[in-house]
């Protein structure tokens, strides 16, 4: 019988988990084995997996799992170099020469187990079947709003932490607007066609805040691109690769500009083809905001795993995506598998 052990998350600041008591239950019927951990964090009760017939497992036990068992997390493991002899669902962030990726590789290979990568789990046209970026956008453009209305305040943003639902986001993003004597910010959103431009721009929208929205054929010449610095919010939702141009060069910090935020949804301040150069690090939870001009000021809004910020709507909804995908969790030599396990193996080959 196929085995599937949801582990408890261990990253700080996340409190996603990418199966529902439902599909769990779907897993279940379908013959399936499904052992959940217990977790101090997660958005979704422990008790709604134990009346679905899950089998509950200690927090942070999957090192102690049958040999079997294919271990389903999100974000990384615990960073300790021990081997790793299991087979494992989660993303890896090993396959575009991230430091941490090798190492990661390197115990996979240590221990003999296999990396089936979320984020290559691609159909037969190379889309993922399941992806956050919905909800990666949507809180992306909370934390950006909430530093832009700090800054009018004269501040920089403060600590953030996740929300019960986006209800209650809504909330705290409209209590700071109320309190400013000043029009609306306008808003431009690159990458406004795709899940993550949508989240951003639905979230903007709903603060009644105009929203320019560009795609592909906006960007297409390649730059340079001076309407960015004609409002006061940016908001970049592509991620970088070869042929990305600059939207934001260096230069824009002191010349003349409306811009004082910007949100890089897509975080890669240490890619070559980075198109926000203002910047050089991540952001934070606990430092949300980073101030890379003084007067006048330019913020920049960069946290890597916003939808930990919506844990209960992005879990569900991403887990909802995957299930198809996990239901054919029980015959691994499938498309979808069989092309994330290709993907593994010309990596670690690497190593």
């Amino acid at each position: 019988m196929t085995h599937l052990w949801v582990r408890a998350e261990q990253r700080p600041n996340e409190d996603r988990v990418g199966l529902t008591p439902e599909g769990a239950k779907a897993l279940l019927d379908k013959g399936i084995r499904v052992t959940v951990e217990d977790s101090s964090v997660r958005a979704i009760p422990i008790d709604g997996y134990r009346a679905a017939g899950c089998d509950i497992a200690p927090e942070n036990s999957w090192p102690t799992a049958p040999q079997d068992a294919i271990i389903f997390g999100l974000k990384e493991l615990p960073e300790d170099g021990t081997p790793l002899p299991h087979r494992h669902i989660m993303f890896g962030h090993a396959y575009k020469g991230q430091h941490s990726g090798a190492a990661l590789l390197r115990r996979f290979k240590a221990g003999g187990g296999t990396l089936f990568d979320l984020e290559y789990l691609v159909d037969e046209d190379g889309r993922r079947v399941a992806a956050f970026g919905y909800w990666a956008g949507y809180a992306g453009a909370a934390v950006t709003l909430k530093a832009w209305i700090e800054q009018q305040a004269g501040g920089l943003c403060g600590p953030v932490s996740s929300y019960p639902n986006k209800d209650a986001m809504l909330d705290d993003i409209g209590a700071g607007l109320d309190t400013l004597d000043r029009d609306m910010p306008t808003a431009i959103v690159i990458g406004a066609l795709g899940r993550v431009g949508t989240g951003a721009s639905d979230m903007l929208e709903t603060m009644g805040i105009s929203v320019t929205k560009w795609d592909m054929a906006e960007t297409a010449s390649g730059g340079p691109f001076p309407e960015l610095l004609d409002h006061d919010i940016f908001m970049n939702c592509i991620f970088a690769r070869p042929g990305t141009p600059v939207f934001v060069p260096a230069s824009a910090k002191s010349a003349p500009r409306t811009l004082s935020a910007i949100g890089d949804v897509a975080c890669d301040p240490d890619s070559d083809y980075n198109p926000v150069p203002v910047y050089a690090e991540a952001t934070t939870w606990d430092a949300p905001a980073l101030r890379v001009h003084e007067n006048p000021p330019l913020d920049v809004m960069a946290i890597d795993n916003l939808p930990s910020l919506l844990p209960l709507e992005s879990s569900e909804d991403y887990a909802a995506q995957l299930l198809p995908t996990l239901l054919s969790v029980d015959d691994l030599s499938g498309g979808v598998w069989t092309r994330a396990e290709a993907d593994f193996q010309t990596h670690v080959a690497k190593v």
